[in-house]
């Protein structure tokens, strides 16, 4: 059995943390065994690593969540990579073709596609691993999994069976769905058996490949990352799921949740103060999420959420925090923290003068042993101060040590990367008439290679 986990989110449900590139499932909030803080991708890997999954897994994501990702989870997870964001069909068109063409799995080999950021017991992937089975069993096209339901919510979908489904059977025949309807129908619906949604469904590898042969898409990923713009921009629901001939699904009894908005978020958040900050002895049900280096004080509110990021401050009562997606939905702005394989930074300044000008100020930090690319900008001078850590450089092909208090001036077309000997800490300044992250020509990742490159 193959896992692949679908990393995407367009980070504007949980506005300021999250944003492009660190979606809701990268937010450090939730806690673990040992007191400390993970984020919902890191306490998924955890789970599926002791239901002894990991070797099994796979994340298909967009190229702006990768380094996230790495940062993470490490650099030994497999990542699927979209040529651009499209939907889950392509994405998990192009997982399919990997796993066939790159990684030989059999075509009889039972693939298991979930988002990467439930919030399950431990338990849940011990009954996904039955998903192989039931597909055997029962010869169906796909295998869903479905959580019983603990009262009729209106914001998940539901999995309807056929009316007379064999309560002995381990699973059950899929006669329809019903996406998010009223509380009455919801609670007629679970009278019938019905299921929430969690989405998690497999399918054996030949079902897919097949498709694709029919439909005159290639299942060689090369050639499917060069046509993935021709794949249709559709859900998998859509393409696959509502065309199949037979579909079952088997009931998962135990807890799970859609930790999507900051009201549902805050439910699993064990302190009500995250970062700097006082609440008074009277805000019950209230939290306060500051990633800002300045305190946040509240005084006798309840039932509100407090989410302060170098992107913005949002104040919201809790009910209300759902409608942040659609108050953001025309929103567009660059992110200004970002975690990336070799360590973060976060933007302190941004200006834009009357002519154009611009100049951006990062505080970078790079952690002990980790290097950036070797690259080179073709839009904007740097002008580099090292305020922390020691590590080595390199600059047009030349290699020399940096300690605390240099200053480093890198032009435009300059080929530069550096090293952490110990952790760093670097304030940048950026000059030029258009400042954007797409601005980087990446010419080596390994330190080895970046070496040999120069000498």
């Amino acid at each position: 059995m193959k896992i692949v986990l679908l990393s995407g989110g367009s980070g504007k449900r949980l506005w300021p943390l999250s944003n492009e590139s660190r979606s809701k499932q990268f937010l450090k909030v939730l806690g673990n065994a040992d007191g400390e803080r993970e984020s919902m991708v890191q306490r998924v890997w955890g789970q599926i690593s002791r239901a002894g999954l990991r070797d099994h897994a796979y994340i298909a994501t967009s190229k702006s969540q990768v380094e996230m990702i790495q940062c993470q989870l490490g650099n030994e997870v497999d990542v699927i990579v979209e040529p651009e964001r499209r939907d889950t069909f392509p994405a998990i068109a192009l997982a399919a073709t990997y796993l066939y063409s790159v990684q030989s799995v059999s075509l009889n080999e039972t693939v298991v596609v979930m988002p990467v950021d439930p919030y399950v017991e431990e338990s849940f992937f011990h009954k996904m691993k039955e998903l192989d089975q039931v597909l055997n069993e029962s010869g169906a096209d796909l295998a869903l999994m479905g959580v019983k339901p603990t009262y009729p919510s209106e914001k998940y979908g539901y999995i309807v069976p056929n009316i007379g489904t064999q309560a002995e059977e381990p699973f059950i025949t899929v006669h329809s769905f019903r996406e998010k309807p009223r509380e009455e129908e919801a609670a007629a619906m679970i009278e019938q058996a019905a299921l929430w949604n969690c989405g998690v469904f497999a399918f054996k590898l030949d079902f897919l490949i097949n498709m694709l042969i029919e439909n005159g898409y290639p299942i060689q990923y090369d050639e499917m990352s060069r046509q993935y713009g021709r794949l249709p921009k559709n859900s998998f629901d859509y393409e696959i799921v509502e065309k199949a001939n037979h579909i079952v699904a088997l009931p998962y009894q135990g807890e799970w949740k859609d930790l999507g908005t900051w009201n549902t978020l805050t439910e699993e958040i064990e302190s009500s103060l995250i970062g700097k900050g006082i609440l008074s002895g009277e805000s019950h049900n209230t939290h306060v999420i500051n990633e800002l280096d300045i305190p946040i004080t509240l005084l006798n509110l309840s039932n509100v959420v407090v989410a302060a990021s170098p992107d913005g401050i949002l104040v919201s009562d809790k009910a209300a925090s759902p409608m942040i997606k659609e108050v953001m939905k025309h929103a567009d702005q660059r992110p200004m923290y970002e975690e990336r394989r070799w360590g973060r930074y976060r933007v302190l300044d941004y200006l834009k003068y009357p002519d154009g000008k611009e100049v951006l100020t990062k505080r970078i930090c790079i952690a002990p042993g980790q290097n950036l690319s070797y690259q080179y900008h073709l839009l904007r001078d740097e002008v580099w101060t090292v305020i922390a850590g020691s590590g080595e450089m390199v600059l047009n092909g030349k290699h020399f040590l940096v300690n605390s208090g240099d200053v480093l001036v890198i032009a435009k077309d300059t080929r530069h990367s550096l090293r952490a000997e110990t952790e760093m800490e670097i304030i940048e300044v950026q000059t030029g008439t258009e400042l954007i992250e797409e601005d980087i020509v990446r010419l080596a990742f390994d330190w080895n290679e970046i070496k040999q490159l120069c000498t």
